[in-house]
């Protein structure tokens, strides 16, 4: 969809509207004609409150070309009242006050004449005047004069903030008619009580509205959205020292300036503060409460997967010592730990162990933090398995899982893969929702890098010494022969990766030796488009995943998006909508960025867009290889991002058939070998790593991680628990 103007240039429409063709009432999002002072027609789209025919208004956006012809999309609006009798007398029929059709607003008109408007706005008990109108029809006029009236006068008040439409009716639905008071007297609330709304869009409203930098309300809320930021980074908490000199940069306030609001912050129950450490109040109680459901069930008197010491492996099956192990300490502790990097057996133990649960007919669970990992979760044990989400039932009446610590898991035994993925809140809903006796395996790679979301659970469980861990090192042989294996154990063991033999046939893992990151970035297209598929047969867009250290930069996730979408799905005639300085486009690869319960897609969800409506203003991407189509508007096309190259943290739990690495000096802030570790291990069939000699050794020697701060650790040992 090509726009017919430049983004930068507004037009500007002014009219009356005449007919609302389509409106959501979700959204507000409405589609609209308008009659101008010369009499022509005009499409145009947006996000409004409430508007009906005969409603003048003045509109400025962007003309675009769409299916339905040219359409002006609309970025700025208000309300013009009319000044014709012929204009009144629509705008009161329109059906915008309840009660008022074409014909009583005929007999008003006819009564006040082109004084209608002044007379309702300031003696609205004439209307009682007007034969066949009685008290009670003036009284319920009046109340929907004024609702209107109202919800107009806050929406200019918000626009003159610089707020969207969208935004602006987000806080008319939630505060109602209190929503300019609101705002105007505690512009921070809305961080607490609107999704989307942060710290910083809440700063820029009450700095539009003139509130001090030093205002207690700015200086508390600040505080807040620092610690929360902090988590977004992977802390559980943050020093106390620290904080204060994070949040008075945030600020530009002194550090000493923030105690109060601090100690605020946490008597109103917002942070709280343990060991010289500030929590955000849900990670601290999760950090207290995870010890007590994990020490319930290590204490269990009895736990079901006692049942499986009897078996004996399944004949033919070979088992080292160290698969045995994992195998017989599952039947031995109601918690385990298995762990071990590619190649090692994991697979193949996971197998056995659900083989011995099923042949001790022990109810078992499999799960996984992500739908690609309980895919293959599934593949490998023959019985499904499910993401921890969809385990537990998100429940959107309450906000919470269906399945918690009054509601358990009808299951004995919960067997969880890519367990390094697990987060502090996510650990803490699915092991209180086990009941006393079911046991619990987790398996994953402690090498890998750590979940997205706070804390480092696999971690900490294994730091603390409170649970058997079965480590498996043994590389098989016919793992063994693939170079993405034996190289991702040299980069685990801080030695770089090798190349295969001169002269060999066909490798599984190439490295191209190129620093320059606009050949880089040329090279990525020819992998992609040409060298890959014509050698190994893989599909560009369902086989081939770029992963990027980071997003940013000229060899970065967003810009190779940008230049995959244009070589893999660049036909002009695709149909596609922009938003921001982007566009998605039907068949588009795309990634979902946070958990959406409601529609039961998660952080990490990979899909593809596969229709679009602009009549309806919504769109359609497909997931789980098409089994699974989800429905969004276009204004909550921000949940996701183009996925032809993902960072290599939003790529943990996936497994691609090929990948292409580019690892270059620009990413210095990324080079860490836990993350080229990950990297590496997310290639089944084919690696392909381009950079130069000195970063990759720069990632292989960095092992050292920036550190997360959490106290889980210490929290597992404690003896109360």
């Amino acid at each position: 969809m090509e726009q017919a103007q430049d983004n930068s240039k507004y037009s500007e429409l002014t009219g009356e509207v005449s007919a609302v063709i389509y409106r959501s009432p979700e959204s507000g999002f409405t589609v609209a004609s308008l009659i101008d002072a010369q009499g022509a027609a005009h499409s145009f789209c947006g996000t409004f409150p409430d508007i009906s025919p005969g409603q003048p208004v003045k509109l400025r956006g962007v003309w675009e070309n769409t299916n339905y012809g040219l359409r002006l999309k609309v970025a700025e609006f208000e309300y013009v009242l009319p000044t014709t009798r012929e204009g009144i007398e629509r705008f009161l029929g329109s059906g915008m006050i309840p009660g008022v059709g074409p014909k009583l607003a005929k007999n008003i008109v006819d009564y006040f004449g082109d004084r209608t408007l002044e007379i309702l706005d300031t003696k609205p008990g004439r209307l009682r005047e007007i034969e066949k109108i009685g008290a009670k029809k003036a009284d319920k006029i009046i109340a929907g004069w004024r609702g209107a009236a109202d919800n107009r006068r806050q929406f200019i008040f918000f626009q003159g903030l610089g707020l969207t439409p969208k935004f602006s009716r987000k806080l008319l639905d939630f505060y109602g008619g209190n929503a300019a008071q609101t705002v105007r007297a505690n512009p921070y609330k809305l961080a607490d009580d609107i999704d989307g709304v942060g710290f910083l869009k809440a700063d820029r409203i009450a700095e539009s509205l003139g509130v001090a930098k030093e205002s207690p309300a700015r200086l508390l809320a600040g505080i807040v959205f620092c610690v929360n930021s902090l988590t977004a980074l992977g802390h559980t908490c943050y020093p106390r020292t620290k904080l204060l000199e994070e949040a008075a940069t945030l600020l530009t306030a002194a550090p000493e300036k923030l105690e109060e609001p601090l100690r605020l912050a946490i008597a109103a129950r917002q942070l709280m503060e343990a060991d010289g450490m500030v929590y955000p109040m849900k990670l601290y109680r999760a950090e207290r409460e995870l010890p007590k459901h994990l020490n319930r069930l290590m204490t269990a008197g009895d736990f079901a997967a006692k049942k499986m010491a009897g078996i004996a492996p399944e004949a033919g099956l070979s088992l080292n010592q160290q698969q045995l192990a994992a195998v017989s300490t599952a039947a031995e502790s109601p918690v385990s730990i298995i762990t071990g990097g590619p190649g090692v057996g994991k697979t193949t133990v996971l197998g056995e162990l659900v083989r011995r649960a099923r042949a001790a007919k022990i109810n078992v669970a499999l799960a996984a933090p992500t739908g690609r990992a309980a895919k293959r979760l599934a593949e490998a044990t023959g019985l499904a398995a499910k993401t921890i989400h969809r385990l537990l039932v998100f429940d959107p009446a309450s906000g919470g899982f269906m399945h918690d610590a009054f509601n358990p898991l009808d299951c004995e035994m919960l067997i969880l893969d890519e367990a390094s993925m697990l987060d502090l809140p996510l650990a803490l809903a699915l092991f209180q929702s086990l009941k006393s006796g079911c046991a619990a395996v987790l398996v994953g790679d402690a090498d890998q890098l750590p979940s997205v979301g706070p804390g480092t659970v696999l971690a900490s469980l294994i730091a603390s010494g409170k649970f058997p861990v079965t480590r498996l090192t043994e590389v098989f042989r016919q793992s063994a022969a693939s170079l993405i294996v034996s190289n991702a154990h040299r980069v685990n063991a801080g030695m770089p990766p090798v190349e295969p033999p001169r002269g060999a046939a066909h490798s599984d893992f190439y490295w191209i030796k190129q620093s320059d990151p606009e050949k880089v970035v040329e090279l990525i297209g020819k992998l992609m488009m040409e060298r890959i598929p014509s050698t190994f047969g893989f599909t560009p867009k369902r086989d081939i995943q770029i992963l990027a250290p980071m997003n940013r930069g000229s060899c970065g996730a967003n810009r190779l998006n940008r230049l995959m979408q244009e070589k893999l799905n660049g036909n002009p005639r695709t149909p596609g909508f922009r938003r921001g300085d982007g566009m998605f486009k039907a068949g588009d690869k795309v990634m979902q960025l946070r958990n959406d319960y409601d529609k039961a897609v998660f952080n990490g969800d990979l899909g593809e867009i596969s229709a679009i409506d602009f009549k309806e203003h919504a769109f359609t991407v497909s997931f789980d290889g098409g089994e699974r189509a989800v429905a969004y508007d276009f204004e909550e096309a921000d949940q996701l991002a183009l996925a032809y190259a993902v960072t290599v943290h939003k790529s943990q739990g996936c497994e691609f058939p090929a990948v292409i690495l580019p690892l270059l000096s620009q990413h210095y802030m990324m080079l860490q070998r836990n993350l080229l570790y990950t990297a590496m291990t997310r290639a089944r069939k084919l690696l392909v790593l381009i950079g130069g000699e000195d970063s990759v050794a720069m990632a292989v020697r960095n092992f050292r991680q920036a550190p997360r701060f959490g106290n889980l650790t210490a929290a597992l040992q404690e003896k109360n628990h």
